[in-house]
C-alpha cells in the first residue's frame, strides 16, 4: 500500500495591513495592492461615505459611475458590484456588503450645493469636496481630477419622475461593506461632514477602515 503524498496547499492567513478610524468630517486615502481588500465600517450607523478610486499607477484611470451602471445594469451598488474605471476595466470589486444599498448618483456635497439647497449660511461650512481636494493634493491630484463619486451608505431613492431623493438612511452601527482591489489602487475618502440633511442623520460619525490581504486557505 503506497503511502499518500503529503498535502501541498498551504494555507494563507488574513494579514491585516491597515486598521484605522476615521474621526467625523475626516478625511482619508491609502494605496492598495492588487488583491488586497478594504472594509469600511459604520460605526455609529447612518453615515455617509463619500468614495473615489483610481489607477494608482495612472490616476488619469479613474472611477467612472456610468461605465459602472452600465457594467452593471443597476444603479444602487452592493455584492458582487465590479466599480469600472473611465478606460471600462475593473478597479475594486464588492465581495462583502451588510447594508445592501449604495449611491452613485447623488455627487459629493460642496459649499455651492451647501448654499444653493440650504441657504447661503451654510457657505462656511464644511463639505466632501474640501475634503477631496486637501487629501488629493498629497497625491498631486486637484480640482480636476474630481469626478462623481461613490456615498457608501447613503440612501438615495430615484423617484418614478427620475428625481433623487436624500432620505433617512438604512445602515445602522456595525454594518460594512468589503472591496477587493483588481488592480493597485488610490482610495480618496471623505467621511462626509454633510448635517443639513438626513445622509449623516445630521449628526457625522466615525467611520472604521481595514486594509487586509491573504486568507485563502
Amino acid at each position: 500500500m503506497t503511502a499518500p503524498a503529503p498535502s501541498t496547499a498551504t494555507a494563507t492567513a488574513t494579514v491585516t495591513v491597515t486598521d484605522v478610524t476615521v474621526p467625523a468630517r475626516a478625511p482619508w486615502s491609502a494605496v492598495l495592492r492588487r488583491g488586497q481588500s478594504l472594509t469600511i465600517t459604520d460605526l455609529g450607523g447612518n453615515q455617509a461615505v463619500d468614495f473615489l478610486v483610481y489607477d494608482a499607477h495612472d490616476t488619469a484611470v479613474r472611477y467612472s459611475a456610468p461605465d459602472t451602471i452600465q457594467a452593471q445594469g443597476n444603479l444602487f451598488l452592493t455584492t458582487g458590484t465590479v466599480l469600472m474605471s473611465s478606460e471600462h476595466t475593473p478597479l475594486m470589486t464588492i465581495t462583502d456588503d451588510t447594508c445592501g444599498r449604495h449611491d452613485t448618483v447623488g455627487g459629493a456635497c460642496s459649499r455651492e450645493s451647501n448654499t444653493l439647497r440650504y441657504g447661503h449660511h451654510t457657505w462656511g461650512q464644511h463639505a466632501c469636496v474640501d475634503n477631496f481636494l486637501a487629501e488629493g493634493a498629497r497625491h498631486g491630484l486637484g480640482k480636476r481630477d474630481l469626478v462623481s463619486n461613490i456615498n457608501w451608505f447613503m440612501n438615495v431613492p430615484v423617484e418614478p419622475d427620475g428625481t433623487l431623493g436624500i432620505v433617512d438612511g438604512i445602515s445602522a452601527p456595525g454594518l460594512r461593506v468589503t472591496l477587493r482591489a483588481e488592480t493597485d489602487v488610490l482610495v480618496l475618502v471623505s467621511n462626509c461632514p454633510q448635517i443639513n440633511n438626513p445622509c449623516n442623520g445630521f449628526d457625522p460619525t466615525p467611520v472604521r477602515m481595514v486594509i487586509t490581504e491573504g486568507g485563502r486557505g
